[in-house]
């Protein structure tokens, strides 16, 4: 487990005005994908990996991810139990991890296991597609439901919602690779930390750190410096700064 001063050091990033500090947390094959092609995830990563996870949650004030991720997968999105939530004690965190999920359209797995696990809060962001009857659904599942955007979800105004009205300073995006995306785009990522893995899966059709339509030219590409890198066994632990997110305008949608 890393240490606390290490844990101290990443909570001295100062957020943007308005909106959280963003930082994303994927495993990754050495091909650069999240799962198979056929898309389903399994874990694939090392203990350490997995507790590399829970060390990123322990400074963040809310972790967000997409509907898809918590219908193919036990995620609970929280701490990590009791040591973990000691660590955030100490380190002067003292309010509950507020889990958040993305549904663009507002389909979501009612039976996910996400669902069974209400100790501490659970946000859900959609836009204007969700109909009526599943709007009713999302508020039974979660303490609060929140619209932005007609279409595709604003991350901008929903980002900042969760500063003001949640206290959420630093927000910890656990993908999938077209909420990344989608982050990315809008420039709203500030770090991204990568575990990458002696895997290699292949195939066009599986999942990436970044999915859906892709940035059109190398010049809206967004841009890294590597910040740290650790080897753990087979494993290279990785964390970039993002220097200059693409426009939005080239960027991907969210998932549906």
């Amino acid at each position: 487990m890393e240490t606390l001063s290490i844990a101290r050091a990443r909570l001295r990033h100062r957020p943007p005005t308005g909106r959280p500090f963003v930082y994303l947390n994927a495993a990754l094959s050495a091909d650069g994908k999240l799962a198979p092609p056929d898309r389903r995830f399994v874990p694939f990563g090392s203990a350490r990996d997995h507790e590399h996870l829970y060390e990123l949650r322990t400074t963040a004030d809310a972790v967000l991810a997409g509907a898809r991720t918590v219908d193919a997968t036990a995620v609970t999105m929280t701490t990590g139990g009791a040591e973990y939530e000691r660590r955030r004690l100490r380190l002067g965190l003292k309010r509950p991890l507020v889990r958040v999920i993305v549904t663009g359209g507002g389909t979501v797995n009612p039976a996910a296991e996400i669902f069974r696990h209400r100790t501490t809060p659970l946000i859900l962001l959609t836009t204007g597609r969700t109909r009526p009857k599943q709007m009713v659904i999302l508020r039974g599942l979660a303490d609060e439901v929140q619209v932005f955007g007609d279409d595709q979800l604003d991350f901008a105004a929903a980002l900042g919602w969760l500063r003001r009205e949640w206290g959420v300073r630093r927000l910890l995006g656990e993908g999938g690779g077209e909420v990344n995306a989608a982050l990315l785009a809008a420039g709203l990522v500030d770090e991204i930390h990568v575990t990458l893995c002696p895997v290699l899966f292949g195939g066009f059709k599986a999942p990436t750190l970044a999915d859906g339509d892709g940035f059109a030219t190398l010049a809206a590409a967004a841009q890294l410096k590597l910040q740290a890198r650790r080897r753990v066994g087979d494993e290279m632990l990785l964390t970039y700064r993002v220097l200059k997110p693409g426009p939005a305008s080239a960027g991907p949608k969210v998932p549906k």
